[in-house]
């Protein structure tokens, strides 16, 4: 509708990947039909879009990796590719009627809270709106991060990352040099590597790498979980169950995970003959300190004649050669990165102005902190899907968004029990809490002990990205929104912080209660 001359919307959702498009389909579900999805590019996917590489694949079953309210009887193998995956969401769109609420090309260029009307004032490319509900589901996978290596700037071949690939630039007979060896790397390298004329891979750490347990879904069992859906029920429910109880060897028990490094050395051996090699493609560090890859092609690939491995990073670009940290050099055609997002500086937090006056960015300067990975102090009535300290190491993260859009809902339901304009604003002493839990049982997983450097760590060191427990818990976690909580702010009043807090609307478990 519009206000005063500007669109308003009780609620604006921001991407339109697995979590955007979740809670478009929760929200629209639960009768809140006054929203728009904000999407920077000209269809949705989020991730899944964006990275369209050779090879590119989920490495978590798909009957796991697709909502639960959104089942798919026909997935054809049992990790999807990308194509598929895209294909799903856009299905999704269509299945739940999204397409009237998209707003493509509106990339979000700045929010700021607006105190006296209680809303949020948006500006985007295709223009501006106000809305009661901001829900930010940019995800930590979308934005690229390129090294500022010296001499880029001045390569005279062909650039680009892993997540922005150039299908027009053929590969074929060139020399290419592959920097990272993370999970878009070990997927590009072996569907790159029969063409390309020399592919030098830039390792700065080995990944441990497991077999993956591929295969094509045989039609017989497509037409089974099309006429049978407990079947489907329970393919999915036994995924589920067995990643549940692989948790406490990644959170509680990390000195269980040896049996499962000595089958990662086989798999390895199983194709790498030469020592000098294995030696290089070893891991020092404890197996899910990184994340753990799943790939039958990335070992026979580096094993093939055309491929060099430099186990160190890139230092500098003279021309078109480039140089590792060791000293060795590569001659190359073109340089593909396959060296992450901005994942704990999420560029979404730049432009996000709260009710202090400062930016999300700002707040977070110290590392990302959210009430139950989704609710910031300071930054009312606004909810990140997959915020800090939601991430998975060995599951799938639709698990957590969905839990996240429960929490959504019956925050939504508690804005309209509590009446017109209204917004609630996390404490900070709830948010404290909540972190100071997380960061305490944080220190016994094998993120923080595995003797390793990763993306789940932020500049200091801290992990703000993992989630140190199961699905399960963390769907306890979000069931319901507590009041307590929460500041209830309403227009021209400003609740303090030592004001007795309303009584909540049903009970729910603490961070207390959650750690035990």
């Amino acid at each position: 509708m519009a206000d005063g001359g500007q669109r308003h919307v009780r609620v604006a959702v921001i991407g339109s990947g697995f979590g955007g498009l979740g809670a478009a389909v929760r929200l629209r579900r639960a009768g809140i039909t006054d929203f728009v999805i904000l999407e920077r590019a000209d269809s949705v996917g989020g991730t899944w879009r964006d990275n369209s590489y050779p090879g590119c694949a989920c490495d978590v079953p798909s009957h796991l990796y697709s909502f639960s309210f959104a089942p798919n009887p026909q997935w054809p193998r049992n990790f999807s590719g990308q194509p598929h995956i895209r294909a799903y969401l856009e299905r999704v769109t269509d299945t739940f009627g999204l397409r009237p609420h998209l707003r493509f090309n509106s990339e979000v260029r700045a929010m700021r809270w607006s105190g006296e009307e209680l809303r949020w004032e948006i500006d985007t490319a295709a223009g501006s709106l106000t809305a009661d509900v901001v829900v930010s589901a940019t995800g930590p996978l979308s934005d690229p991060q390129i090294p500022d290596v010296p001499g880029l700037a001045d390569f005279p071949g062909k650039v680009f990352h892993s997540a922005r690939w150039d299908h027009d630039y053929d590969l074929r007979g060139k020399r290419v040099a592959m920097v990272g060896t993370g999970a878009s790397a070990i997927q590009i390298v072996p569907a790159i590597q029969p063409e390309v004329d020399r592919l030098t891979v830039f390792q700065r750490t080995p990944p441990w790498v497991m077999p993956r347990a591929d295969r094509r879904i045989t039609a017989a069992e497509r037409w089974l979980h099309t006429k049978v859906p407990a079947t489907r029920q329970l393919r999915r429910q036994l995924l589920w169950g067995i990643r549940e109880l692989q948790v406490g060897a990644f959170t509680k028990r990390p000195g269980e995970l040896g049996l499962i490094e000595s089958l990662g050395k086989a798999h390895m051996r199983k194709t790498i003959k030469d020592p000098a090699l294995q030696a290089r493609l070893t891991p020092d560090y404890r197996i899910g300190c990184k994340r753990i890859l799943l790939s039958n092609a990335w070992y026979p690939a580096l094993a093939r004649p055309n491929v060099d491995v430099v186990t160190s990073g890139l230092r500098e670009i003279r021309g078109n050669v480039l140089v590792a940290t060791d000293g060795s050099e590569a001659e190359v055609d073109a340089v593909i990165f396959g060296t992450g997002f901005h994942v704990t500086d999420m560029p979404i937090a730049q432009r996000v102005t709260g009710a202090r006056g400062t930016t999300l960015a700002e707040e977070w300067k110290d590392g990302m902190a959210a009430l139950r990975g989704t609710s910031a102090a300071g930054f009312p009535n606004f909810l990140t899907i997959i915020g800090p300290n939601t991430g998975l190491g060995n599951s799938s993260m639709i698990l957590m968004i969905e839990a996240q859009l429960n929490y959504l809902v019956d925050f939504m339901r508690q804005l309209d029990v509590l009446g017109d304009r209204i917004a609630l604003d996390a404490r900070q002493s709830a948010v404290d809490g909540w972190t100071r839990t997380i960061q305490e049982r944080m220190q016994r997983t094998v993120w923080n002990t595995g003797g390793c450097d990763s993306w789940y760590l932020d500049a200091s060191g801290r992990n703000t990205t993992a989630w140190p427990g199961t699905t399960s818990e963390f769907r306890r976690a979000t069931r319901q929104v507590d009041l307590a909580e929460y500041r209830v702010l309403r227009p021209a009043q400003r609740q303090p912080d030592d004001e007795p807090p309303p009584a909540a609307a049903g009970g729910r478990a603490t961070a207390e209660e959650v750690a035990a």
